[in-house]
């Protein structure tokens, strides 16, 4: 399947509609794992859910058609970066209506939407992750390939080109910096 996926890219970065069509019924079902994991801390009922993430995802992927796609991992490095700025976006859209601008009428079961404590944790880590990018872009490549794209170590390893225990050690490092970052937030 890995091959499949580098050969559909290939494809598709080269014009061939057919084979981005291929490639969303092969990669759909690992995506939307990533999403369900990212959606697990929303309510029930929420406004966005794993299905309209991956196809949000897959709207913005389309408009990357001209990407030099290198193999599946570098797929879901991109997809895990753009899963991370349609929820960060949309937490930020749920922030700012919960502070009252944009008013607008609520249907009754509003309630049960994005819980805001995960919105606002959320927005944190992002403005952290940000914070980090500007010290150490890749351990903030290194959470964020993790966190927002479930790729392995050795995954994350081949996507930056450096050693496995480098990734155990930026983790470990930016998963540290992020926690303080976060509390003091």
């Amino acid at each position: 399947m890995v091959a499949d996926v580098t050969a559909l890219l290939t494809s598709w970065a080269q014009g061939d509609q057919a084979a981005f069509d291929q490639l969303v019924t092969v990669v759909h079902e690992e995506l939307r794992r990533l999403a369900h994991h990212y959606m697990a801390g929303q309510r029930q009922g929420g406004t966005l859910q794993s299905t309209a993430l991956v196809n949000e995802a897959f709207l913005r992927l389309v408009d990357c058609a001209r990407v030099r796609w290198q193999d599946r991992t570098h797929f879901f490095a991109v997809s895990a970066n753009l899963m991370r700025h349609i929820l960060v976006d949309y937490a930020r859209s749920r922030n700012y209506q919960k502070r009252g601008a944009g008013v607008r009428p609520i249907a009754l079961n509003e309630e049960l939407d994005c819980s805001p404590e995960r919105s606002a944790n959320l927005v944190a880590l992002d403005d952290s992750l940000n914070a980090l990018a500007a010290i150490d872009p890749r351990k903030s490549k290194v959470v964020e390939l993790k966190f927002f794209g479930g790729l392995t170590t050795d995954e994350i390893a081949e996507v930056l080109g450096v050693s496995e225990p480098t990734v155990l050690r930026d983790w470990k490092l930016a998963k540290s910096w992020l926690q303080r970052e976060m509390r003091r937030s």
